[in-house]
This record gives C-alpha cells, structure tokens and sequence, in this order.
C-alpha cells in the first residue's frame, strides 16, 4: 500500500531535516569549546550565535504553530545575534531543545494539516510553505556551520560527506543499504 503525496512530503521532509541536524552535531564534535565563539570578523556570526538563533526561530515558529502567530511576542530576535558566552552543554541543550520543538511540531502534523493557513509575522502561509521555509533556512544555517568548522579545523577536518577525490570510489560501490545514509 503507498502512502499519500502528503505522507511522503511529511516523510522526506523530515528525513531531510535530520540529515541536516546530523551535520551540525558531526560538526560540534570535531570542535573545541572555543570554537563555538570564533568570529571570522566583527559582522560575521560565531557557531554560538547561529545556534542561539535557530533555537530562537524554531521555539518561536513551531510553539503552537497552528494556532499562534510564529513570532512569538516573547522572542527577542535581536539578542539571538549578540555576544554571549554560552558553555558547549548551554549550547547543546539549545541546539536539542529547538530542534526537538521544530521535529516535534512536523512528527505531529497530518496530512491535512499540510493545507491549513498560518501566519508567521502576520503573513499567512500555508504550512507546507512555512516548512518549505524552514528547509531553506535551516540548512543555510547548518552550511554555516560546517563551513565554520571546516576553517577552524583546517587539515585535520574529518569530512561529513563524499570525500573529495572519492566519488568514483563511492559510486562504484555496492549501493546504498541504508536510504537513511544518502548523502545530498
């Protein structure tokens, strides 16, 4: 029996999205707790403050997200970008916290939820394009991140995907046993 169009996008969307959260926590374990504070520049984000504002947008975006505006009058958006110094375990539980609230909102949805209006800042959004909006977000952020980490540890970098120089290697293998493990 295959599931509906809306079963799937709910099924791949959060496949995708864990994917997504796997490359961020691959990364912090390669990182010192130093590195969690390193600014390239003056206007460039740290690992800390992305974190702090992902855990901002998903708390205030997926709280009630059908029945609340996603920005939540309690969110201060704007200190989600200054300087605070936050342990490695602050920033963990952070990082879990939101991501639980953002997987626990999608893992809830039906599929006829998919159809329903909310808003988000008082635009009215369906919720598939207010997932849709995540997608794109969320993995912005976790690319700024990984690329982060790939500068603060330089050669010793432990890849996250296909090594460079080894997809023919990859690609000649027995194939993917895992659906779980594609790489994008």
């Amino acid at each position: 029996m295959s599931n509906s169009l809306g079963k799937e996008y709910l099924s791949a969307t959060l496949k995708r999205l864990r994917y997504y959260k796997s490359l961020g926590e691959r990364t912090f374990e390669q990182l010192a707790e130093k590195d969690f504070l390193y600014q390239p520049n003056t206007v460039s984000n740290s690992i800390a403050i992305i974190i702090r504002h992902l855990h901002g947008n998903m708390l205030s975006r997926w709280t009630n997200f059908l029945t609340e505006d996603g920005e939540k009058e309690w969110r201060k958006r704007d200190e989600e970008f200054g300087v605070t110094p936050l342990s490695r375990a602050q920033l963990m539980d952070l990082w879990q916290e939101g991501w639980s609230c953002f997987l626990g909102a999608l893992e809830s949805l039906t599929e006829e939820d998919l159809l329903k209006t909310i808003t988000i800042r008082r635009e009215p959004l369906i919720v598939i394009d207010a997932i849709n909006r995540q997608l794109a977000h969320y993995p912005y952020h976790v690319g700024q991140i990984v690329y982060l980490g790939r500068l603060l540890k330089g050669d010793a970098w432990k890849n996250l995907s296909i090594e460079p120089g080894k997809s023919a290697e990859y690609n000649a293998g027995e194939g993917i046993k895992d659906p779980a493990n594609i790489k994008p």
